[in-house]
């Protein structure tokens, strides 16, 4: 990791998108991505930032180092203290600065889950972008209920914003996604040759996170990414209390935890469209 941003200009004038890889520092199929295109990438119109998130963490190849970089996006009476006297908070508002210079993001990331499909992160805003991303699963809704993102940042100040998950971070297969992902981000902003057509997306809308309670959040068993569950289904014991599922749906980022006010699992159920 030379430089922690590379700006690509194309000969003609053009909107202007960043991409970043390594927000989660133990996701890298992005920057995997970067190290093989960027070499050889030419932009045609417009400008390009390509960006490291989170160069400590990659360092490390750690999620993060102090504080999760993807929630440190909100307005300040929004964070603790303790979040504000982390690195990752003195890291999203340098991020900001680039961020305010764009007009889309796609911001690149995998699942700690094992056998996770690739999906795309984004509210409606983006559908324009989305429909021509080489992924079938359009996930909403994160803006409202697990807010602090990158990509809720750019939505908050009426810009694009999108993550997409490229699957198993553990998965050779995710670094290919994020180039595919790249390629078609680029071409659907029209910094270089648009010959791609829209895909056929699928919908999902998430509807609830569960914060752990206790020091000792354990799973009724494990759950794969977008696995479907029933109404008053056991998800898992937190302390001593059985947390069922509210109504029929999907999981996603289900994970056993040992710490009070921790993201456990999300809900969400099938829409017909990005709502």
């Amino acid at each position: 990791m030379k430089e922690e941003f590379i700006k690509l200009t194309g000969e003609k004038e053009g909107p202007t998108s960043i991409i970043l890889a390594g927000v989660h520092g133990d996701e890298n199929c992005g920057i995997k991505a970067f190290e093989k295109l960027l070499p050889n990438l030419q932009i045609e119109k417009g400008r390009v930032w390509f960006g490291y998130g989170n160069p400590r963490a990659i360092s490390e190849n750690r999620r993060f180092t102090e504080a999760n970089l993807n929630r440190m996006f909100k307005d300040d009476d929004k964070l603790s203290e303790e979040d504000k006297h982390s690195y990752e908070y003195g890291r999203a508002q340098f991020l900001k600065k680039y961020l305010n210079q764009t007009d889309a993001l796609l911001d690149i990331h995998a699942s700690f889950t094992a056998n996770s499909k690739p999906f795309i992160i984004c509210e409606e805003n983006a559908k324009e972008v989305a429909k021509y991303l080489p992924v079938n699963l359009i996930v909403s809704g994160f803006d409202k209920i697990e807010p602090g993102g990158t990509d809720y940042f750019m939505n908050s100040i009426g810009k694009i914003g999108i993550c997409v998950e490229c699957g198993y971070l553990g998965s050779s297969q995710s670094a290919q996604i994020a180039e595919k992902s790249i390629f078609a981000f680029l071409k659907a902003r029209k910094h270089i040759t648009n010959n791609i057509k829209p895909q056929k997306k699928s919908y999902i809308q998430m509807y609830n996170l569960y914060i752990t309670k206790t020091s000792k959040f354990t799973l009724s068993k494990p759950f794969g990414d977008f696995e479907e569950i029933k109404k008053n289904q056991i998800i898992g014991i937190d302390g001593d209390e059985k947390i069922r599922a509210d109504k029929a749906g999907i999981i996603l980022f289900a994970r056993n935890l040992e710490q009070v006010g921790d993201e456990a699992f999300l809900l969400g159920e099938n829409k017909n469209s990005l709502v």
